[in-house]
């Protein structure tokens, strides 16, 4: 009997189906679609064009939250990631949703408190079905957390091994890890094969899947896999006839080169060895992306600066979700022809060097921050961030295979690096944080009580979540926009007249209206929305704090942080100022946190004394040389 599995069905009926059915299913990955080809950037306009034809597509689950979305869903999208549920589920009552989570990072970068684990993954299991759950050293404790709470709100873990490649990853490596995690969950799951990056060959991961059923014969296993090389439909294929239940891909009207291959060629494929896509309907597959399709072209200038396949991640395993934010920061970083040095050279030699874990986030930050810095900087391991330390120090779990060299612990910590290990090694002990307290705290920047939604976007992403509250308050909601206005490039001309249909196919008028600047700087802009007039005043812009006059070297800033003038040793933003006016600081004491490239770094006060002035604040953009805050040092 072939068996669609719906959302109104429960995780036991689900499994069940699953062990049952004679065929395959498969999940539609457009979330990471959006975050590998197109840097995060799909809005909600386009998945709710394409809801419909997605909903009667007959899918295993749509992956449309999680990874890094709902960062930049209130950073870059001005859309609340709950209401963006709550709409989908409106237009897609039956297919169930899915989500990627980093385990103890959450939907972030590093990782968060028991408590708010708890409470966050409590808040999105009212929308969310399917839980994928991975962390990128396969350290199973750290989703533990995870794991009680779906299972407690009766939806379906999907614990993940994450794959890669090289002498020490093999089948009974991983085999051992299924058993990890079983002793932890119970049988009662589904297994993601994560190969995040694309990696090993079809006739690897057949060999994998068919371990892992001989191990395991009743074991639902999902095979997660990126289109980088060109290679993947081979790997889906050499995963089904060796025994796995879903797969993953996504719409053809918009796959790329690093995320999911194309739906359609799934099935095309899969026919010839009479293996049957369970639940699928073709047409509604076809009109998903003739939907769509005409949309891709507001989204190109998110599009990888590098076109084409890239089989060389075979060499540098930078999985799909990294690459395309790799290439842009290359691109404004002016360091984009010194890729090939650092895809092909320098991140193959730091993968081994830190262990030959596994690059997915945040380890493929901590890799590629890492190789680029000894690239650029030309001292490798020089300059290390505060999460490579962190990774040496074991923060995020043991390292499964081997340790790296002593003299990167050398580099990184200086000569007495076995005392720093000795003293601060091991996992992170982290503090429930004081949730009623955070309550407040958001509530005095919101100036009114926030929802328990908005508490836990806030208790991930602060600073972007204060942000989003604020804006959405002042401007409304503006997922109604389509691209084509959203993402416009070259501004909008003063008279001009835009008309647009949202979603639900509502026509809405906007008339760009006189502006008009008063004596303070602000400019005042007039528009007509939907026939009821608006006025904006936008505040002139206004340099950093304290740009530098002059471009300082690095030895220039490390010379001023020792007469307690803080400098920003490199671009990025400041995440959090530690200190506080007329506040004593001793010299190794963090005054400020920088965040760039996903990865922060804290700044460490070369000197005792008083602080006397504070320059930059939390969320500013700051470049190399930017003054931060000077200290008064005691020795004056």
């Amino acid at each position: 009997m072939m068996t669609r599995i719906t959302e109104k069905m429960n995780a036991s009926v689900v499994l069940d189906t699953l062990r049952h059915t004679d065929g395959y299913y498969i999940t539609n990955t457009a979330r990471d679609m959006s975050q590998s080809d197109y840097k995060n950037r799909i809005l909600l306009h386009t998945d709710l064009l394409a809801a419909k034809a997605r909903e009667e597509s007959g899918y295993f689950s749509l992956e449309i939250t999680g990874g890094a979305s709902i960062h930049v869903d209130i950073l870059r999208k001005q859309v609340d990631p709950f209401l963006k549920l709550k709409l989908l589920r409106k237009q897609m009552p039956d297919t169930m949703f899915q989500t990627l989570c980093r385990g103890v990072n959450l939907f972030g970068y590093r990782p968060y408190p028991q408590n708010v684990i708890r409470l966050t993954v409590r808040e999105f299991a009212k929308y969310v079905d399917v839980w994928r759950t991975f962390d990128f050293m396969n350290h199973v404790p750290n989703m533990q957390a995870v794991f009680e709470e779906v299972a407690k709100a009766g939806k379906i873990n999907e614990p993940c091994i994450c794959f890669s490649t090289g002498p020490e990853h093999t089948n009974e490596y991983y085999v051992g890890k299924v058993q990890e995690i079983i002793d932890v969950t119970g049988p009662e799951i589904i297994l993601c094969i994560k190969n995040h990056g694309g990696l090993g060959s079809p006739k690897r991961i057949g060999q994998l899947v068919n371990a892992i059923k001989q191990a395991y014969p009743e074991l639902i296993i999902h095979y997660h896999g990126h289109n980088t090389d060109g290679n993947d439909i081979g790997r889906i294929t050499a995963a089904v006839l060796n025994g796995a239940a879903i797969v993953d891909a996504s719409d053809h009207a918009f796959t790329g080169f690093y995320g999911p291959p194309p739906i359609l060629t799934v099935i095309q494929t899969l026919k010839d060895y009479d293996r049957v896509a369970v639940g699928i309907n073709e047409e509604a597959v076809i009109r998903s992306s003739d939907v769509i399709r005409d949309q891709r072209q507001y989204y190109a200038q998110f599009e990888a600066q590098i076109k084409g396949f890239m089989p060389t991640v075979q060499i540098h395993k930078l999985p799909g979700g990294a690459m395309g934010s790799s290439l842009e920061q290359a691109a404004k970083g002016g360091f984009l022809d010194k890729m090939p040095d650092i895809l092909h050279n320098e991140l193959p030699k730091v993968q081994k060097e830190l262990g030959n874990y596994w690059s997915v986030t945040p380890g493929s930050q901590i890799l590629w921050t890492t190789a680029v810095s000894n690239v650029l900087d030309g001292d490798r391991y020089g300059n290390p961030s505060g999460d490579l330390k962190n990774l040496l120090l074991g923060k995020y779990g043991p390292f499964p295979f081997y340790r790296p060299a002593d003299w990167i612990y050398e580099k990184a910590f200086g000569p007495d690096w076995e005392k720093v290990l000795e003293q601060e090694g091991g996992i992170e002990n982290i503090e429930d944080m004081d949730i009623d307290k955070e309550r407040q705290t958001l509530t005095g920047k919101l100036g009114k009580e926030p929802t328990e939604q908005q508490l836990v976007s806030y208790l991930q992403h602060p600073n972007d979540a204060v942000e989003f509250f604020k804006f959405e308050e002042k401007f409304g909601q503006s997922y109604v926009l389509p691209p084509a206005i959203f993402l416009r490039q070259g501004g909008f001309q003063l008279g001009e007249t835009l008309v647009f249909r949202d979603h639900d196919g509502k026509e809405h008028l906007i008339e760009i209206g006189p502006s008009q600047q008063d004596d303070d700087g602000r400019t005042n802009v007039y528009l007509n929305v939907d026939h009821h007039q608006r006025t904006f005043i936008i505040e002139p812009e206004t340099q950093a704090g304290a740009a530098a006059e002059a471009t300082l070297s690095k030895n220039e800033i490390a010379n001023l942080a020792k007469s307690g003038d803080i400098r920003a040793l490199f671009g990025g933003n400041v995440y959090e100022i530690s200190v506080e006016t007329g506040q004593e600081v001793h010299a190794g004491d963090q005054v400020a946190v920088l965040e760039a490239m996903k990865m922060q770094t804290p700044v460490i006060s070369e000197t005792s004394g008083t602080v006397a002035s504070i320059f930059a604040k939390t969320g500013q953009a700051v470049k190399p040389g930017d003054k931060l805050l000077q200290i008064d040092s005691d020795a004056r």
